[in-house]
């Protein structure tokens, strides 16, 4: 059981595929609009509960929960060798304005 005021995070399709509008390309009409959204828990609930949260602007908004204490994870890819290579040229070429 998640307690009450636990900061989670909660999903809910706004608008299903069918209801998107005609002029989005292809790729976008292929999937519901969905969203994800963060605040704590107005009562105990188990993951995959629809539930109630109170976001940081007191906001009350219901969806699935989906995750406990979220947090970020992202990055920003892969090392690119290239840029390696092209740092050392820029600085090779401006070494005189130093």
């Amino acid at each position: 059981m998640i307690d009450q005021k636990t900061y989670v995070e909660i999903y809910r399709i706004i608008l299903p595929i069918e209801e998107r509008s005609s002029n989005l390309p292809s790729d976008t009409k292929r999937v519901p609009f969905e969203m994800r959204l963060r605040g704590r828990l107005v009562s105990p609930a188990e993951l995959g509960d629809m539930v109630e949260i109170e976001t940081a602007s007191k906001r009350i908004e219901k969806g699935i929960l989906v995750a406990v204490n979220p947090f970020f994870n992202h990055n920003y890819g892969h090392y690119v060798l290239m840029l390696t290579e092209v740092r050392d040229v820029i600085l090779s070429e401006t070494e005189d304005l130093i």
